[in-house]
């Protein structure tokens, strides 16, 4: 099973919508976790914004970067472009992007919108995951 880390800057909007939809999507599919360069607080706004949709996102909490090893996973997604500022050990895991979302915390009236840009690509990689997997022939 292929071990999934979403990272952003502060864990608290993108990469915490991101982990709620692949552990909703990719139920036993994957491991996912989420992550950032520094930990701080899941925004009310990212809660609700997933609530709206039926995906409770509320016993997850923000955690460090620091605290986990890259080694440990197999894909590695940044939310906001943050992969400049990455180690290097981690963006050279086995799957590396930048999806480079608009950052909600700015401009809260656009949660709705990276929710949905998040869901698609979470979507995306989880079939891109799964066809990795089956075996051809």
């Amino acid at each position: 099973m292929k071990r999934v880390m979403f990272v952003c800057k502060k864990n608290s909007a993108r990469s915490q919508m991101a982990e709620g939809f692949a552990k909703t999507l990719g139920k036993g599919e994957i491991e996912v976790i989420s992550s950032g360069l520094e930990a701080s607080q899941i925004r009310p706004e990212a809660i609700a914004t997933m609530k709206e949709i039926g995906i409770d996102i509320t016993n997850q909490h923000s955690k460090p970067l620091s605290d986990f090893k890259a080694e440990d996973f197999d894909v590695v997604i940044s939310l906001c472009g943050c992969g400049v500022n990455l180690p290097t050990d981690w963006v050279l895991r086995e799957v590396f992007e930048d999806w480079q979302l608009d950052d909600p915390a700015e401009q809260p009236e656009i949660f709705p919108r990276v929710r949905d840009q998040i869901k698609e690509r979470v979507t995306k990689l989880i079939e891109s995951l799964k066809e990795e997997a089956t075996p051809v022939g």
